[in-house]
């Protein structure tokens, strides 16, 4: 069972997983409530988004079809997760990356 608490959250926590402009959205959404779990989940998808940014702009140095795809798989999977757990309810980070985007973001309350 979850608490209303999450369920309060879970409006932004999803929004924030479609593309960069919303985690804007969500980010402005979650700032009266400053709902935890909704931070959480902002948190997540602010560093899937900008590491999706900085390591596709790295990745297309190589020009190369395997690493292309490998990049696109890797980005997929962790916002798949990402916004499943959102759904779920559930405040799990994203594989690999996700405890150093709750380290990285800690401005976001």
């Amino acid at each position: 069972m979850q608490s209303d608490y999450e369920k309060q959250g879970k409006t932004p926590a999803i929004v924030a997983y479609i593309t960069i402009i919303g985690t804007i959205i969500a980010f402005f959404m979650n700032q009266e409530s400053k709902n935890a779990f909704a931070s959480f989940h902002i948190r997540q998808a602010l560093g899937i988004n900008i590491g999706f940014y900085l390591i596709g702009a790295l990745v297309s140095v190589f020009d190369s079809w395997l690493i292309s795809s490998s990049f696109y798989i890797f980005i997929f999977v962790i916002w798949f997760y990402g916004i499943l757990t959102a759904v779920r309810e559930e405040q799990k980070p994203v594989p690999l990356v996700g405890p150093l985007f709750q380290q990285w973001f800690t401005f976001i309350k």
